[in-house]
């Protein structure tokens, strides 16, 4: 397999050998041609229709109305399965995905760092955040079709319908990127790692979705609820009913739930992910251990620890070490640690960035004793205010052109990504990197019981999952 900063340079690589094959041929590929709308698809589009029929719509049932419990396994078996009937261009198409995603990811990742102190951590999903945009993207039309698209990262080339793109096939990647993440053994195997997304539309009364738009959700979440509630009268009873009814159907407990709703708010769209990790080999360490918010100050939390060959790299120059833990045969935890703890804003502000794939080559295997703490880590952010952050308050404002989800002017209110993030203990098995116990004085001590980062990978994809900083295990981020 080939490691993952070699996937994405592979990807960057194809994408400039197209941009040359163009060129040459004078004929115009796209550098995203596999996510644009193809010709024939174009053709299809364009067909005067006169009779064309209004898109179905439906009007949600109240929030009250009883829900099934979302069922963990069967979204995890959904996900491998569709990773089984996956062809090269369907790969490929995750690659180019994936390389999208991470630069949005490092991008918006400094600015909700920026927005939180460093005593505080911080956890954000690139996937679910892009899927997010994507899912906006779906349900909109021109202006606000064309501007989403830009942000996505994808040019529009003013080459017409073969330069759009095409939302259907990126929220298509997207699953296949997270089943690549938990597909190791396959559907009815036992799990080592979960991740299950569900979206929760919520409109005011009487508001009619479309859908198309909600039916094309399915890829990137098969759970969508759409409920209605009333949104004006008592904002904040409003969004207590919100969270009551997300924890009732998902039984998780997010942190920073949603507050604070628009009173003239017609739609809520939430996302919200839960990631459960196990570490191969680690085990829980007998009581608490010390983990140093500062130089002053500590906590008690529960440790795992494993001793194994894992790839390690220090960098002097950086002022860092990077430990690369595998959780899958595809994917891995990536744990970041200041030589000096005070250090880690400077070491934040050059490890989440484009160039981050490419220290993976600079990992080599090493005897390690590693200690982590065991991590529950709650994170939730609001993309309106990322987007205000990045100067782009009005995309998704009053004015944005939402058509293609109602028939009617749709006010967005919050737009909230919740993350639950676990790490846990697997002790029934050895790591998949690791070699025959090593013992003696070369096996190398890494403890991370002062503030890290870290960051999950699927490496098939080259997208990162995960990108968090723990400055305090037991605080919600």
């Amino acid at each position: 397999m080939a490691p993952a900063g070699l996937s994405l340079g592979t990807s960057v690589l194809c994408l400039l050998a197209w941009a040359r094959l163009a060129t040459a041929d004078r004929v115009y590929i796209h550098p995203f041609h596999l996510l644009v709308y193809s010709k024939s698809s174009c053709d299809q589009l364009e067909k005067p229709s006169a009779a064309s029929p209004p898109d179905p719509t439906f009007t949600p049932v109240p929030i009250q109305a009883k829900s099934s419990a979302v069922d963990e396994q069967a979204l995890r078996e959904q996900l491998v399965r569709a990773t089984q009937k996956l062809e090269a261009e369907d790969r490929l198409r995750a690659v180019n995905v994936g390389m999208l995603l991470n630069f949005m990811g490092f991008h918006m990742y400094k600015m909700l760092s920026e927005t939180r102190s460093a005593a505080s951590g911080a956890v954000l999903s690139p996937v679910a955040l892009f899927g997010t945009l994507t899912s906006f993207y779906l349900g909109a039309l021109d202006p606000t079709a064309s501007r989403l698209q830009a942000f996505l990262g994808v040019p529009g080339e003013d080459q017409g319908c073969t330069s759009r793109l095409d939302g259907h096939k990126v929220l298509s990647a997207l699953q296949t990127i997270q089943g690549l993440l938990v597909a190791q053994g396959g559907a009815g195997s036992r799990a080592r790692l979960l991740l299950s997304t569900v979206v929760g539309l919520f409109t005011a009364p009487g508001l009619r979705l479309k859908q198309p738009f909600v039916q094309g959700l399915s890829a990137i979440t098969p759970v969508t609820l759409s409920r209605s509630l009333d949104l004006s009268t008592d904002p904040d009873l409003a969004a207590e009913k919100i969270n009551r009814f997300m924890q009732a159907v998902t039984g998780w407990e997010m942190g920073r739930p949603l507050t604070g709703v628009s009173p003239d708010s017609t739609l809520l769209f939430n996302a919200y992910v839960h990631f459960q990790g196990k570490m191969k080999g680690f085990s829980l360490l007998p009581g608490l251990q010390e983990f140093w918010v500062d130089n002053t100050t500590s906590v008690s939390v529960p440790m795992l620890s494993g001793i194994g060959t894992f790839h390690y790299w220090s960098d002097t120059q950086n002022n860092l070490s990077v430990t690369r833990v595998p959780l899958s045969a595809n994917a891995c935890l990536l744990l970041i640690q200041p030589h000096c703890a005070p250090d880690l804003r400077q070491v934040e502000a050059v490890t989440f960035q484009h160039t981050f794939l490419t220290w993976m080559k600079n990992l080599s295997p090493r005897a390690i004793r590693l200690t982590v703490p065991q991590l529950t880590l709650k994170g939730s952010y609001d993309l309106q205010d990322l987007l205000a952050q990045t100067k782009l308050p009005t995309l998704l404002g009053a004015e944005a052109n939402l058509g293609k989800i109602s028939d009617v002017n749709l006010r967005v209110g919050k737009v909230l990504n919740s993350v639950l993030f676990e790490l846990q203990a697997d002790e029934g098995e050895q790591p998949t990197e690791s070699a025959p116990q090593p013992a003696g004085p070369e096996v190398l001590e890494v403890t991370l019981n002062s503030p890290f980062l870290l960051a999950v990978l699927e490496r098939d994809s080259a997208a990162l999952h995960f990108l968090g900083r723990v400055s305090n295990p037991l605080s919600a981020a």
